[in-house]
C-alpha cells in the first residue's frame, strides 16, 4: 500500500478559553506558566476601553508583578517589535500577555520571536524561520475579526520599505487564547466593519484555499455562515451581547480554518496594499475582496458554489457563470451594507503604483495557496479592476 503524504493535513491551534468574562482569567494562566514578570502588550485605544486594567488587576489578584507596553500602530512596526522585547528583556519579564486588536496581538508574537532568539525580527520573514520556542504566549482579543489569538501568523509593518511582511510558524501560534465577546463592546461600527470583512474574508480564503482540506472546512462554512448572518445587526445593535457572541465565534472559527489551510491573493494583496498605504487591514480586504472572487471562480467552481449556498444565495437551476455573478453582487452588497464603498483610486492608488504592489503581492506567502495560479500580471489585472 503506497502512502501519499501530500494528503495528510496537521491542525495547530492554542488552548482556547471562549465566553463572556474569560479575560479575567488571564491571572491563574500566567501562574500556570510559572510567571515572576508579565509584559502586558497592548495599545492606548484599548487602554481607555479599560481591557488592559481587567489585565492587571486579574494578575494583581495573583500576585504577578507587570510592565505595560502600549507602543503599538495600527500596523505594527519593525521598530515597535524590538522596543518591546528591549522592555521584558530590561524589566526581566518571563511571560507575554496581549490584549488588543491584531496589532497588539502581532506585535507581541514579534516580541517573543525576538526575544528568544536576540535577533531583529525582520530575519524571521517567511514560512518555519523560528527555531526557539518564544516564552509563553496568552492573547486576548478585543476585535472580532483578526484572529491572531488563534493563527501561525505574524504581520509585521516595515515602514521603511513601506511593505508588510509575514511570518507563518506553528511556534507563533499562543498558548493560551482568551476569547472574550464583552471585549468587543468597545469597536467603533468602522472597527467593527473592518475586523468583521477580514474574518469571512479569513473564511472565504480558506475554504478554496489549496491548502483546504477536512479538518478546516467545517470551521470556514460555519465562519461564514456566523459573519454573513449577523455582522450587519451586530454593528446596527452594538449593545446586543448575543449578537457579539456569535460574531466572536465566527472569528474564531474563520482563524481556525485560515490558520491550518492558509489564505490566497486577497490577502496577498491586501498585505502589499496595506504595507504600502498604511490602511487599516479590513478595508484593504473589502476593496479587493469580489475583485479577487471574480477572478479565482473558475479554479474551483464548486467549492464556490458551495460558498454562495452557504452566504444564502439560491443557486437552483443556475450556471457556474450565473452563480459567480450572484456571489460578486452578495459580497458587493454586504460590503455595502456596512458602509464600504471604497476603491483603491479614493485612497489615492495610481496605475503607476500597481507594479510595485504586485511585485510584493507575488512574494507574499499566501499567493501559493491562492486556487488560481496567478502570474504578477494577473495581479496587476486585478489591482486594476480595484481602482
Amino acid at each position: 500500500m503506497s502512502h501519499d503524504l501530500s494528503q495528510l493535513r496537521k491542525f495547530v491551534s492554542p488552548e482556547i478559553i471562549f465566553g463572556a468574562g474569560s479575560r479575567h482569567n488571564v491571572g491563574n494562566y500566567a501562574k500556570t506558566f510559572g510567571a515572576r514578570k508579565v509584559l502586558i502588550v497592548s495599545d492606548p485605544g484599548v487602554v481607555a476601553a479599560g481591557w488592559a486594567s481587567d489585565v492587571e488587576a486579574s494578575l494583581q489578584a495573583q500576585g504577578i508583578a507587570y510592565c505595560l507596553y502600549t507602543g503599538v500602530s495600527p500596523n505594527p512596526r519593525v521598530e515597535e517589535v524590538m522596543t518591546g522585547a528591549e522592555l521584558y528583556r530590561s524589566e526581566g519579564c518571563n511571560v507575554i500577555v496581549a490584549v488588543g486588536g491584531g496589532s497588539p496581538m502581532d506585535c507581541a508574537k514579534g516580541i517573543g520571536i525576538v526575544v528568544a532568539h536576540g535577533r531583529s525580527i525582520l530575519e524571521f520573514e517567511g514560512v518555519d524561520t523560528i527555531r526557539v520556542p518564544s516564552p509563553p504566549l496568552i492573547l486576548i482579543p478585543t476585535t472580532a475579526g483578526t484572529s491572531a489569538d488563534v493563527s501561525q501568523f505574524v504581520i509585521i509593518s516595515n515602514q521603511q520599505e513601506r511593505m508588510k511582511f509575514s511570518i507563518v510558524s506553528k511556534a507563533v501560534v499562543p498558548d493560551v487564547s482568551l476569547i472574550d465577546p464583552e471585549t468587543t463592546l468597545s469597536m467603533d461600527p468602522f472597527l467593527s466593519a473592518c475586523t468583521g470583512i477580514d474574518a469571512l474574508v479569513h473564511a472565504i480564503e480558506a475554504f478554496v484555499s489549496t491548502g483546504n482540506g477536512p479538518l478546516t472546512d467545517p470551521h470556514a462554512l460555519e465562519a461564514m455562515r456566523l459573519i454573513n448572518g449577523n455582522l450587519v445587526q451586530m454593528i446596527a445593535n452594538p449593545a446586543d451581547i448575543a449578537l457579539r457572541e456569535k460574531i466572536m465565534l465566527g472569528s474564531m472559527q474563520a482563524g481556525l480554518a485560515f490558520s491550518n489551510a492558509i489564505l490566497g491573493a486577497v490577502h496577498a494583496m491586501s498585505h502589499s496594499l496595506g504595507g504600502f498605504l498604511d490602511l487599516p487591514h479590513g478595508l484593504c480586504n473589502a476593496v479587493l475582496v469580489e475583485h479577487v472572487v471574480a477572478f479565482n471562480y473558475s479554479a474551483a467552481p464548486e467549492r464556490f458554489k458551495v460558498i454562495a449556498e452557504t452566504l444564502g444565495i439560491d443557486c437552483r437551476g443556475l450556471n457556474h457563470a450565473q452563480i459567480r455573478q450572484r456571489l460578486v453582487e452578495h459580497l458587493i452588497a454586504f460590503k455595502h451594507a456596512m458602509g464600504f464603498r471604497e476603491t483603491l483610486g479614493l485612497h489615492g492608488v495610481g496605475v503607476s503604483d500597481i507594479p510595485f504592489l504586485s511585485s510584493h503581492a507575488m512574494d507574499d506567502p499566501c499567493i501559493l495557496t491562492n486556487p488560481r495560479e496567478s502570474t504578477q500580471r494577473d495581479v496587476e489585472v486585478v489591482y486594476g479592476e480595484a481602482l
